[in-house]
């Protein structure tokens, strides 16, 4: 059977207005200041209109969220995709930490914007830089010490949260009155997680290993399909050892990707 040719219906217009929304938590994060840096940069070459806000409290998480989202529905032009990046510390049950040491659940930052009147049927995009948990993965494969490994020709371990596929037949609440055919609030969105549930993200004085990966890999190709792309950004982030603050031994990260896009999203044509 031959494969389908990609038509106008298969993948995602961009060609109006991009709008970008980054909340950083930077007071007490080393490194996170390069993060915002590095993906401000890439958020203007792919011709996202970019607001930053650093060191948000979590009242001001959502604040900010629904500013954004008031923006959008009052914008004079239509719009075609945003983008929100939340960093900051996590709390053990995957909460946001803001400057003022608040919690917020990331969430009901989400539901905020899938309420956005423009943006139904436009792919919304979600990067979250945070831990979601205590848990610190060792990772799954050889045990021996690293000389011994070479010597063997032994696979590098890998996190034990890699290579895993979740599909859900239903989301909760996703009915929602209103939408557009085929779609509902909770279709059209990519959501990156830098930990898998549970577990702790890692950051140094350079920046975090999702957000620096994220940026090199859509930096040299920018007109993938970006689910393939994040693929591959995984796939460095799994095959990387980090030294965590906490211990001398080291571990393993593992991004979690989630999405309800229903067509291919390439930000660059």
């Amino acid at each position: 059977m031959p494969e389908p040719v990609p038509g106008p219906n298969t993948h995602y217009d961009l060609s109006r207005a991009r709008a970008a929304l980054l909340l950083a938590v930077i007071r007490g994060r080393p490194g996170a200041q390069h993060d915002v840096e590095a993906l401000r940069g890439l958020c203007q070459a792919l011709g996202f209109e970019t607001t930053l806000r650093t060191d948000p409290t979590a009242q001001a998480f959502q604040e900010e969220l629904a500013q954004f989202r008031e923006r959008l529905d009052t914008r004079s032009g239509p719009v075609s995709c945003a983008l929100v990046a939340l960093m900051a510390h996590g709390g053990p049950r995957g909460q946001l930490i803001g400057a003022d040491g608040q919690e917020v659940q990331p969430e009901v930052l989400k539901q905020e914007l899938s309420h956005c009147r423009v943006l139904r049927g436009c792919p919304k995009i979600f990067l979250l830089q945070a831990c979601r948990g205590g848990n610190k993965d060792a990772g799954a494969g050889p045990t021996a010490l690293p000389w011994y490994w070479r010597w063997l020709r032994a696979p590098p371990a890998i996190p034990s949260h890699a290579d895993v596929l979740q599909i859900y037949a239903d989301a909760q609440g996703s009915a929602s009155k209103g939408s557009l055919p085929g779609s509902s609030d909770q279709a059209d969105i990519l959501t990156v997680y830098a930990a898998a549930e549970g577990y702790v993200a890692y950051r140094d004085d350079k920046g975090s290993d999702f957000i620096q990966t994220l940026v090199e890999v859509l930096r040299a190709k920018p007109g993938g399909d970006l689910l393939e792309l994040l693929t591959e950004v995984n796939r460095r982030v799994c095959e990387q050892d980090v030294l965590g603050p906490d211990c001398d031994e080291l571990r393993k990260a593992c991004l979690e990707i989630r999405s309800s896009l229903r067509r291919r999203l390439c930000l660059q044509a």
